[in-house]
């Protein structure tokens, strides 16, 4: 079993920024792919960013690209989502999951955080 706690989300004004850190325990993460997915009120759960195993495979949803950066550090047992030039479209509770498997993952993941909230004023 992974346990997993997403901190990081807040109130900011639109064009800043937010750092969404994902910490991990119960196992190490390495040999899971990891996920980062958000879901606004009214809408599905959308991928917004993953990342393989090793971190040498990442995947953006187009509304990510360019804006946010994936990481991991298996040492720290830790995923962060760096969020820039924030958009109020951006607004959504944010949820780390975890994938039993190395490979770069886009849905089907196996643990989920309880997801922290985002919102992003104009």
């Amino acid at each position: 079993q992974v346990q997993l706690v997403e901190s990081g989300g807040g109130l900011v004004q639109a064009g800043n920024s937010l750092r969404l850190s994902c910490a991990a325990s119960g196992r190490t993460i390495s040999m899971y792919a990891m996920g980062w997915f958000r879901q606004a009120p009214g809408k599905v759960r959308e991928i917004v960013a993953a990342i393989s195993g090793s971190g040498g495979r990442t995947y953006y949803a187009d509304s990510a690209k360019g804006r946010f950066t994936i990481s991991r550090d298996n040492a720290k047992n830790t995923v962060d989502l760096q969020m820039n030039s924030l958009k109020p479209e951006d607004t959504a509770v944010y949820y780390c999951a975890a994938d039993r498997g190395p490979y770069l993952a886009l849905s089907g993941y196996d643990y989920w955080g309880p997801g922290t909230q985002v919102t992003v004023s104009s």
